[in-house]
């Protein structure tokens, strides 16, 4: 059976997923440095680039990331981003071929849901954290305080549309173990090569 405590451990670390697409390689190791001390340990590394599972690889060498792997669609995509150094994984939605193979895997991993009906699939299948995705199109904030009367036990990373902003109102719901979002590494930013400002964002983010 999946141990919440495994993936809670990761999550709790801190309030706000960066969720991390890469292009460049080179940005992979100051990108990580810059999010850890801006305090944003836990960085989810999507598996949307070529160059995806080798920034794994070596974001996971800086001191102090804590580095996964998103948009993991199949059973040989958590065989890979576990070759490649990732601590968790996490799925934009979930199929009964990747809740069979999590449970024969080591890695902790995140399904996602976005209906009532896909997270009591999930419980049955032994899980009680799951990230909310696409949050903000599936119900926001209203479809989460909606889940935390008949789903007590369930805890949710919700991720998708979600701005700074908003990510303080999701955070105080307390069925959210953190949320996941990409406004401190944004397009723009990764393009110039700005860290300073990915620091400053990660470290806004953990304001209230």
């Amino acid at each position: 059976m999946p141990d919440p405590a495994r993936i809670d451990a990761i999550l709790r670390r801190a309030p706000v997923l960066p969720v991390i697409s890469i292009d460049r390689i080179d940005d992979a190791e100051p990108l990580a440095r810059a999010l850890v001390a801006g305090g944003l340990p836990v960085l989810e590394v999507t598996l949307r680039s070529a160059v995806a599972l080798a920034a794994i690889e070596r974001m996971s060498q800086v001191p102090g990331a804590i580095v996964g792997a998103g948009t993991v669609l199949t059973p040989a995509d958590l065989d890979a981003v576990a070759r490649a150094g990732a601590l968790f994984a996490i799925s934009p939605g979930a199929t009964p071929r990747m809740y069979q193979a999590a449970a024969q895997h080591s890695l902790p991993w995140l399904p996602a849901i976005a209906t009532a009906s896909e997270l009591m699939l999930g419980l049955e299948h032994g899980y009680e954290r799951f990230k909310f995705f696409p949050a903000e199109s599936s119900g926001g904030i209203a479809a989460l305080k909606s889940f935390a009367g008949p789903f007590a036990r369930a805890r949710f990373c919700p991720t998708g549309g979600i701005d700074a902003a908003k990510s303080r109102l999701y955070r105080a719901l307390p069925n959210v173990i953190t949320v996941g979002g990409s406004w401190m590494v944004a397009a723009a930013l990764m393009e110039r090569g700005d860290f300073a400002a990915v620091e400053r964002l990660a470290r806004e983010s953990l304001c209230d």
